[in-house]
């Protein structure tokens, strides 16, 4: 194994604030394509397979390298990461990459540019130095997560079903040295009302208030999170109405659901789509559904989880674990049963915030601890 001295973070550093110099907003394929651009130029010959697939439906192209010395078409390591942001193009002009002691700031550089570029510069080493990893390497970066995934679903779900391990550097929260074994699943229901709209001050009663209809189950809603244990509720935009003085004909709600586990989400899920309304003379619609399922901590996580950390103790790493609320592409891989392990990437903070950042010190641990992942044959041989 190589130790985290051997990996020089000025140098990484470089290469990630590289891809945070391309804006990759998730709306923006024509922006994505030319940072994946950069990174198929990265290995132009290098014996490392370069899938292209293309951008479709408004949403980014993906990229999987695979690096197989061996020729052994064996079940791969996968790293799995996006490349798509929240930020809208032109951010990085209002606020410019920046360096404050060990803190380096920078749109998508956190949520997570830092790890993606990690996991492809360790396929890079191993492809320049023509290391014959234990089993093949294979690289997703995907375009599309912040916005759902689901144009790269299908490609997802095909790597992992295939995959041995499948290892996902998305931002490492909590302590430094932690990582992800869980996380909630995530569901978007959206509830249209429809009443009937009358003058405010002459036909008041004539009319049926879509507002006050969804305001009712706003409140529900809301409450479900004091009583569900295993679930967490956000209604997280609400519009309706015209003019103060029309009793509003139309009102919508959005709501965001987060489950523990599938069965808790398949109950709650079918407990929203059958929303009854409060006044028989509202029309009351509800749609939505599961977008992504809970990532648990199998049996199949635990175990990897613990080789895992056999192996930063070899490292002089910690390894602690944590769950978290929010979700990743790691989601729809863990619900096929696969050992999957999350969080990989950098320490730091402010996913989706102005403050986002990585912790310069970070980088090369988790450099050395994908170097590992990649390369230990004691470590797979548990796989």
């Amino acid at each position: 194994m190589r130790p985290a001295s051997d990996f020089d973070t000025e140098t990484l550093l470089a290469e990630i604030l590289k891809w945070v110099s391309f804006e990759t907003p998730s709306e923006r394929p024509d922006l994505i394509d030319l940072l994946l651009d950069h990174v198929e130029a990265l290995f132009e010959g290098l014996p490392v397979t370069r899938q292209r697939v293309p951008a479709r439906d408004g949403r980014g192209g993906q990229l999987v390298l695979r690096y197989d010395p061996k020729r052994s078409n064996a079940a791969p390591t996968l790293f799995m990461g996006h490349i798509d942001t929240v930020w809208a193009a032109g951010t990085l002009n209002a606020r410019p990459i920046r360096r404050e002691d060990d803190k380096v700031f920078g749109p998508g550089i956190f949520d997570m540019k830092a790890g993606s570029c990690l996991a492809t510069m360790t396929l890079l080493t191993l492809a320049r130095e023509g290391i014959l990893p234990p089993r093949p390497i294979v690289v997703y970066l995907n375009g599309d997560e912040e916005t759902g995934s689901n144009v790269s679903r299908d490609t997802i779900t095909d790597l992992g079903r295939n995959a041995a391990v499948i290892l996902v550097p998305e931002p490492s929260f909590e302590a430094v040295g932690t990582v992800i074994t869980a996380r909630k699943g995530w569901g978007n229901f959206r509830i249209e009302a429809t009443g009937v709209s009358a003058h405010a001050g002459g036909n008041l009663h004539d009319g049926r208030s879509a507002i006050r209809e969804i305001a009712h189950h706003v409140i529900d809603i809301e409450q479900l999170t004091r009583t569900e244990p295993h679930a967490t509720f956000n209604v997280g935009t609400i519009s309706g109405g015209t003019r103060p003085n029309v009793v509003p004909e139309f009102c919508y709600a959005e709501i965001d659901m987060r489950a523990d586990t599938q069965e808790d989400a398949e109950r709650l899920t079918a407990r929203l789509l059958r929303l009854d309304a409060y006044d028989p003379d509202v029309k009351l619609v509800v749609s939505g559904g599961i977008n992504r399922p809970p990532f648990q901590r199998s049996a199949a996580v635990a175990r990897l989880y613990e080789a895992t950390k056999v192996l930063a103790e070899g490292l002089d790493l910690p390894l602690g674990e944590t769950s978290r609320g929010g979700v990743s592409d790691g989601n729809l891989v863990a619900c096929l049963g696969k050992p999957v392990l999350d969080g990989l990437g950098c320490s730091g903070a402010g996913a989706h915030a102005l403050h986002e950042h990585i912790l310069a010190s970070t980088v090369a641990p988790r450099a050395a601890l994908m170097f590992a992942l990649a390369t230990d044959p004691d470590f797979h041989g548990k796989f």
